[in-house]
């Protein structure tokens, strides 16, 4: 299927599936926001964004700030929040592919993730590494690694008795050939996201309201979870 075709799927299943899909997708988008929230506002956010925006006016600070300025506590619960992120994308996802595949849902599948949230954290560790590893050599391995790897959390909710690794390969025969299709696929949601980015910005709040993210995080989410279907159904053919 083409990307419009799976797109157009997608927007047919958010008005079938309305308001019961919208309002999991207001949840979603709420823990989200506040976990970014969080992770910002803590000292260790703020201080890495003090660094960074000195050396973005072309002053060197002295890596020593790091080191005095820095909380234990701080730096740990900001590495719990990053966790948070991806248990919670995966929760999504599940929702996702069972609404794609007509099965019953509950608003509890949001947090599916938590269900596997070790080997979650393991593909999230491992595929940072490794995407990480390919970005020395250049930006563009980088991308590719990391577009190499985008269905192991799929694999993983499908079958959940897989590793991380095993996931994380499969991912990696399945997207053979099919990288550059998901791409496309990104950048055509490329429009929604600026439109949701100008928005957070014209909205005189003190904290970040994505609220054109209530509408696009389903209709991605959707559209990816059928992606996904069709490389299963690819694959198995």
């Amino acid at each position: 299927m083409s990307g419009s075709a799976l797109k157009a799927g997608a927007r047919k299943l958010i008005f079938i599936n309305s308001p019961r899909l919208l309002v999991l997708s207001i949840a979603y988008v709420f823990f989200v926001t506040i976990v970014s929230e969080f992770s910002f506002r803590l000292p260790f956010g703020v201080i890495i964004q003090n660094f960074t925006n000195q050396l973005a006016a072309g002053v060197m600070p002295g890596f020593e700030m790091l080191y005095t300025e820095i909380r234990l506590t701080g730096f740990i619960l900001a590495l719990l929040l990053s966790f948070l992120r991806p248990v919670l994308d995966v929760g999504f996802f599940s929702f996702c592919l069972k609404t794609n595949r007509s099965e019953d849902t509950e608003f509890k599948d949001l947090f599916n993730g938590f269900i596997f949230f070790t080997k979650v954290i393991s593909i999230y560790f491992i595929t940072a590494v490794l995407v990480f590893l390919w970005s020395m050599l250049f930006i563009f391995p980088g991308i590719v690694a990391g577009y190499r790897y985008r269905q192991a959390y799929y694999i993983l909710l499908d079958d959940p008795r897989k590793g991380a690794l095993q996931c994380i390969t499969e991912s990696k025969l399945m997207m053979h050939g099919k990288k550059l299709d998901l791409l496309i696929l990104d950048l055509s949601f490329l429009g929604w996201y600026l439109i949701d980015f100008i928005v957070i910005f014209l909205i005189p709040l003190p904290f970040s309201v994505p609220l054109v993210s209530i509408w696009l995080s389903p209709y991605a989410g959707l559209t990816r979870a059928a992606f996904y279907e069709n490389q299963v159904a690819s694959v198995a053919v």
